[in-house]
């Protein structure tokens, strides 16, 4: 039986350090708890809010189109859709120029929660950008990585 390779404890601790996926993990884990609570009154994750920012449009976008802008395969996309229809603020309904395609839009009932979500959003928001220092370039920084 071969003896496994060991990795230097200094390689953990320069990956703890200087990782930028890690990093960008734990930031983005640590504003989607902090998104949650603030969201939270209104009954929406970050991510539902997201998700049905992302519907807010004057046409009901085609589900490849929200996928991507929200950087989502289709079945993750479908699981996170369920809970919004359940609860009557999305509709997914077959696209009328394409059958094998779906198209996303609000409820009524949606528009009135994520008018009620914004504001709130918009606090907790502008608060982070504070407390995030220069969050121009932080935001460039990360669409240049996406």
């Amino acid at each position: 039986m071969s003896k496994a390779a060991a990795v230097p404890f200094e390689t953990t601790l320069l990956v703890r350090d200087s990782c930028l996926c890690l990093h960008v993990q734990r930031a983005a884990r640590a504003l989607a708890r902090r998104f949650d609570e603030a969201l939270r009154p209104v009954g929406l994750t970050s991510g539902q809010f997201s998700l049905m920012m992302s519907l807010n449009r004057p046409f009901p976008p085609a589900m490849k189109a929200v996928a991507e802008l929200l950087a989502m395969d289709r079945t993750t996309l479908t699981a996170a859709l369920k809970p919004l229809e359940r609860r009557g603020l999305v509709t997914v309904a077959v696209d009328p120029d394409d059958r094998r395609s779906r198209r996303l839009a609000l409820t009524e009932a949606g528009r009135t929660l994520l008018a009620a979500a914004v504001p709130i959003w918009e606090r907790t928001h502008a608060a982070i950008e504070v407390q995030a220092g220069d969050a121009d370039a932080l935001r460039g920084s990360l669409r240049a990585i996406a």
